[in-house]
């Protein structure tokens, strides 16, 4: 009788943690929409608003890797569904490297921001949102790149089953969160400029 209310224990909690990264999901969505509106307001404001400058080709490279990124995670969460460790961490690691990557490509992409005169402080408040996006974004991609590597150093550990497997789903739903996120935001972007 005492496993049995400890499991229920269990799985609630874990309902719970679950419910709360859907509370941030929609939280950081929300967030992103009122600055997307707060563009949207700005850059209609006259002919001398809006963007006014090419992205950079680099944001090509880095939506690509994140795309790259979520596949591999999607392998990476199917390893853990059947207990294949050595697949899930294999998977897991060329998530991290391609997060990783992608947060590079980022940075590169605000350096040549930069060089074409397109500086967060200007003028212009159009231009400075794309650093707002980018920089929030990236943040939310360290967190990611923080869960990743907890779930890839606990995958092994002698956690039961049911907990590697749920650590990896909520892995799984937060990182195809930003990397819906990113094409969002690219996209938005691209419909601007």
């Amino acid at each position: 009788m005492v496993q049995q209310t400890d499991n229920n224990n269990y799985l609630t909690s874990l309902k719970a943690k679950k419910f709360s990264l859907y509370v941030f999901l929609v939280v950081s969505f929300m967030l992103f929409a009122a600055w997307s509106s707060g563009f949207i307001v700005y850059s209609a404001g006259g002919e001398d608003k809006g963007l006014k400058t090419l992205l950079p080709n680099t944001f090509i490279y880095s939506t690509i890797s994140i795309v790259l990124s979520s596949f591999c995670m999607h392998l990476a969460y199917g390893s853990a569904k059947i207990g294949n460790v050595v697949k899930q961490r294999l998977w897991l690691g060329l998530t991290i490297l391609l997060g990783c990557l992608f947060f590079f490509l980022q940075y590169s992409a605000w350096m040549e921001l930069a060089r074409n005169g397109v500086m967060f402080i200007n003028n212009n408040a159009s231009q400075s949102f794309i650093y707002v996006f980018v920089w929030a974004h990236q943040a939310h991609i360290l967190a990611g790149i923080i869960v990743l590597l907890n779930a890839f150093f606990k995958a092994n550990n002698g956690n039961p089953l049911i907990k590697n497997r749920f650590r990896m789903e909520l892995a799984t739903i937060f990182w195809h969160f930003l990397d819906i996120l990113w094409i969002y935001i690219y996209v938005f972007l691209l419909l601007n400029q």
